[in-house]
């Protein structure tokens, strides 16, 4: 079997999103990403992080997660992308939709969470506690999820910039919160956007690697 790709639609909370779906062979579990503020599926930080999950045999689903009239709005106000309650309602649909086993098989499940889309992962994870198993954080704004972070079971990792000292902050406040596993981790010399070399491919290998150790194998799934 060769890896899978697809542009597919998904039906979530009552509208139909865009998705790429990449499922590979023998693949051991899937990885909804949920992008930051004004971020799409395109983009090419989650998307170098989304190949390499997908060569350690995780399927990846990148959404967006507003529709165009909505990005259309968004794009003017930017009020859409702080919307946590919308995004999470929006995720927790998705997750519902993988866990059918129709789009990618009965795979476990995992969030990748980027900037505000990390808060609706975090929050995500909170409602769906017996489908999701791991969530990973890049940069991310988990402080946004509030009470949802107590209520949080999946194994969390806290990725962000050493660079970043403002999220450094805001992240330490929402790792004292989890209840559940999880880790903080400082990646030294990055910014926010880990746009400085190496650093994008660290945080590739680091949620990898808690993926695959966190996700159950496909027959528990």
């Amino acid at each position: 079997m060769e890896t899978r790709t697809t542009e597919t639609t998904v039906p979530t909370a009552g509208v139909q999103l865009t998705g790429d779906l990449v499922v590979p062979a023998q693949a051991r579990a899937v990885v909804l990403f949920a992008h930051g503020s004004g971020s799409s599926r395109r983009s090419p930080r989650n998307r170098l992080v989304a190949d390499a999950l997908n060569r350690q045999h995780l399927a990846t689903l990148l959404v967006d997660l507003l529709t165009v009239a909505e990005e259309a709005i968004d794009d003017r106000t930017g009020e859409l992308r702080f919307d946590i309650g919308l995004l999470t309602e929006r995720l927790a649909g998705i997750v519902d939709w993988l866990a059918t086993g129709e789009p990618a098989g009965p795979l476990p499940i995992g969030l990748f969470g980027a900037s505000t889309g990390a808060a609706a992962a975090l929050a995500t994870a909170a409602a769906r506690p017996d489908q999701v198993y791991a969530v990973v954080s890049r940069g991310g704004r988990p402080d946004l999820a509030g009470a949802d972070l107590g209520r949080v079971r999946a194994d969390t990792l806290l990725l962000v910039g050493g660079l970043d000292t403002e999220v450094i902050r805001l992240n330490e406040q929402a790792h004292a919160q989890l209840s559940a596993e999880a880790e903080l981790r400082v990646i030294p010399g990055a910014s926010h956007l880990f746009v400085e070399p190496g650093t994008l491919d660290r945080v590739a290998r680091d949620a990898a690697d808690w993926f695959t150790a966190a996700l159950p194998p496909r027959s528990a799934g």
